[in-house]
């Protein structure tokens, strides 16, 4: 996959985050605009449409303020919650000279800041990088992945989650998460909802109907975010790809390096899904194939690790 450079990059992702950011509260507010359309009832049929809209304009300051008051805990606290997710520490500069030298030497050559440096004590080889400004800025790595790259693999695998940092990958990935998360909260909520029959009491049928058309809505928005998410992260771990490739000069080292962590990529410590997708190879989906499109593969935060291999070996 060509790189097609920094400045571009960062060009395109933060149009891609503007765009993230209109495009998530707009399926939301579809989502309610329909939602008031089936459930309020209008004697005068002509009338509906009026009825629906001037309801729609009353609760929209509310879900706004929600989705914000959402956003900005999630997106702010974001870096203490993954942090904490994974178990990952400080690595200091006294222990481990090694990655510190490799993360240096790699900064100064792209001319950029050295981010926080952050250890998985797990033996499994993963890595990945989070932060959302340069204060934060943070490339975590397991203790496996150092003990058993390499230093031409360790540098290329630092090279990838500097890349993502440097395309502000991070940023735009979290902004898709945060907003998926709404729709996932809101699809379990309602779906205990009607497990526990929160519309069985009270209002009887309608109450029922009402749950369940929210539960349908919010599921469709779960689905469709979802898909958009994965798509775009996949295009990001190419491009982070590409983008270590052309650091480093060395493709075969990423290559190889991937080849080994295909192997054991899992941090016991990692349930959550949402941290799982920052990593250089998600520890939660399992499938390895070389196929570049399936029905699975719609549905992974990750292109196979096998064709990312093959191109990297045809750089």
């Amino acid at each position: 996959m060509k790189y097609v450079g920094l400045h571009t990059q960062i060009w395109q992702n933060n149009i891609k985050s503007v765009v993230l950011l209109i495009l998530f509260p707009a399926v939301i507010l579809v989502l309610v605009w329909i939602f008031l359309f089936f459930i309020l009832e209008e004697p005068v049929p002509q009338l509906k449409f009026h009825t629906v809209n001037r309801s729609f304009l009353h609760v929209v300051p509310w879900v706004s303020i929600g989705v914000f008051v959402w956003f900005v805990i999630a997106y702010f606290f974001n870096t203490r919650m993954i942090q904490k997710a994974t178990g990952s520490v400080a690595l200091e500069r006294r222990d481990n000279m090694r990655v510190y030298n490799l993360v240096e030497n790699l900064c100064i050559s792209c001319g950029m800041k050295m981010p926080k440096i952050n250890l998985i004590e797990d033996d499994s080889l993963n890595a990945f990088a989070s932060g959302i400004d340069a204060s934060n800025f943070t490339v975590s790595l397991s203790r496996g992945i150092i003990n058993k790259l390499n230093d031409e693999e360790l540098e290329a695998v630092i090279a990838h989650e500097l890349t993502h940092i440097r395309n502000r990958d991070v940023r735009l990935l979290i902004v898709s998460i945060v907003f998926v998360g709404i729709f996932a909260f809101l699809t379990e909520a309602l779906f205990r909802s009607v497990g526990f029959g929160g519309g069985s009491r009270g209002g009887g049928k309608r109450d029922g109907r009402v749950i369940l058309i929210a539960l349908l809505l919010a599921a469709i928005g779960y689905l469709l975010s979802s898909i958009f998410r994965f798509a775009l992260s996949r295009k990001r771990e190419y491009l982070a790809d590409a983008g270590a490739a052309t650091l480093t000069k060395n493709p075969l080292a990423l290559a190889s390096a991937l080849e080994k962590i295909s192997q054991d990529s899992r941090i016991e410590a990692v349930t959550r899904k949402d941290v799982a997708q920052l990593f250089i190879d998600n520890p939660g989906e399992k499938e390895k194939s070389k196929s570049s499109f399936s029905i699975r593969t719609i549905f992974s935060t990750h292109p196979p690790i096998g064709k990312r291999i093959e191109l990297l070996r045809q750089f």
